[in-house]
């Protein structure tokens, strides 16, 4: 399956991306509304996620990590943010993810628990911010899932495979796709969105400090998120990817190919060989 043959086959059908989602569940036999309750109990999961570090500081268990999420919030409830509303809180909500992944707490990988606080940001910050429905939420969580379905099956969704344009490109690639998809978009400008997305962050390597999901990790969700937003801003604008869809997740998987397993979550380059990487990678486990 590819993005050509599914932009066909949605205009054929007349239907949206996360409607096909819904018949190719069915063809593994689930039904629909099966399909629905299992995605608005993810989505409760991600919710709770995405505002668990809000109100109170949350500290990973290394100690290196945490309340980063509660600083921005508070920043961004006084009004202080160069951002407005809705992408201040997409920034907040991937954050406390982000952060609740790295203290253990309970996530929804999406497409990876590196990457998990990129869709959840997305798809409550647009939301929230225009008003829609649970059903929005659901299309868009549909709609990512496809998107990522596809990724996979081209290239790979794993750091250690690809780095982390496998992950937080993936998943801005996915977010984007569903906030157009919930904002009317078409199937096509749904692909477009992704494919900028996903142009937008390749070759971006994957090195956590002391071998750890938090540094960069959680900041880069921030970056996935506004990445994807602003993908999704220029579709629905109608600017399309010159490099279509497929293009563009073939050159993700030859770009990760190519790179050196230093830069593939090995914690052996990049980040995690600076002074101040070494340093924290022995405060972690020194202790």
């Amino acid at each position: 399956m590819d993005a050509i043959s599914v932009i066909n086959r949605c205009n054929e059908e007349n239907i949206p991306l996360s409607r096909l989602a819904i018949l190719l569940e069915e063809e593994q036999g689930a039904s629909e509304a099966e399909i629905i309750a299992r995605v608005e109990q993810m989505l409760a999961v991600m919710e709770k996620a995405a505002r668990g570090a809000l109100e109170s500081p949350l500290r990973s268990v290394s100690g290196l990590t945490g309340g980063d999420a509660y600083l921005y919030y508070q920043y961004q409830q006084a009004g202080r943010s160069l951002m407005g509303e809705g992408p201040s809180m997409a920034i907040a909500f991937a954050l406390s993810s982000s952060e609740t992944n790295a203290a253990m707490g309970r996530i929804v990988a999406c497409p990876t628990a590196g990457s998990c606080g990129i869709l959840p940001a997305a798809l409550f910050s647009v939301t929230e911010q225009r008003g829609l429905p649970q059903s929005a939420r659901v299309a868009g969580f549909l709609t990512a899932g496809l998107v990522g379905m596809i990724i996979d099956e081209h290239a790979c969704l794993a750091g250690a495979q690809g780095g982390c344009q496998a992950e937080c490109g993936s998943a801005a690639a996915m977010a984007a796709a569903a906030v157009t998809e919930m904002l009317g978009g078409s199937p096509a400008q749904c692909f477009d969105a992704a494919a900028i997305a996903i142009k937008n962050s390749l070759g971006l390597v994957c090195d956590p400090v002391a071998g750890l999901v938090e540094i960069p990790c959680i900041k880069r969700n921030v970056g996935g998120v506004m990445n994807a937003l602003s993908a999704a801003d220029l579709a629905l604008a109608g600017v399309k990817s010159y490099v279509p869809f497929d293009d563009t997740v073939d050159a993700l998987n030859r770009v990760g190919n190519a790179m050196p397993a230093a830069l593939r979550e090995t914690a052996l380059g990049g980040l995690a060989t600076t002074e101040s990487g070494k340093r924290m990678k022995e405060e972690v486990f020194s202790s």
